[in-house]
């Protein structure tokens, strides 16, 4: 009977939230959000404006540092390994790397949004 229940509240809230998620943004619709390109350029213009290479360099730095968070994810578990120093020494240096890296790009204003 508590599976029952359990699965019949489940399905009842997920079916609510999918329903507020698709209800909800409807409401208040203005033309950025109406647009079919949500990158900031004009969709009635030129295909081929120039566009700002920064905004790359930023996307390309997000994914890395997401990738730091991808490969730092497992090391709680990885901490109850019988080798714990080497564990250890190799985060360390994951994370000394990428932050010697996040240096390098700050200096060089690499992070800088405005030309």
């Amino acid at each position: 009977m508590n599976i029952i229940t359990a699965l019949f509240i489940n399905i009842s809230l997920s079916s609510l939230l999918v329903t507020i998620a698709f209800w909800l943004p409807q409401l208040n619709i203005y033309t950025e959000k109406a647009s079919p390109y949500e990158c900031g350029f004009d969709p009635t213009g030129s295909a081929r404006l120039p566009f700002s290479m920064k905004f790359f360099l930023v996307a390309i730095t997000f994914l890395l540092f997401d990738l730091e968070i991808a490969l730092l994810l497992p090391l709680p578990w990885a901490t109850q390994s019988t080798d714990l120093k080497t564990v250890l020494t190799m985060s360390l240096m994951l994370i000394l790397l990428l932050a010697a890296s996040l240096m390098y790009e700050w200096t060089e204003k690499g992070l800088e949004w405005t030309e």
